[in-house]
């Protein structure tokens, strides 16, 4: 019997919008490499990459988040 894959944990929201100042989405704050690349990440890889995530809020004026 196949059993099918676990979904795989993201932080996306729904939102794919990278601002050009920061690099970053405004949605879930990962940058495109890290959008593009996440399902081939280690889930070690995407935990370490989340727990960072909330720190990377700072790096998008406030304006723009406003806007989402």
């Amino acid at each position: 019997m196949i059993t099918p894959p676990a979904p795989i944990k993201t932080p996306c929201i729904k939102v794919c919008v990278i601002d050009g100042q920061s690099a970053l989405c405004l949605g879930c704050y990962r940058t495109l490499a890290e959008v593009a690349g996440w399902a081939r990440l280690s889930s070690d890889e995407r935990e370490a990459i989340m727990a960072e995530l909330p720190s990377r809020r700072d790096r998008i004026a406030p304006e723009k988040l406003g806007l989402i």
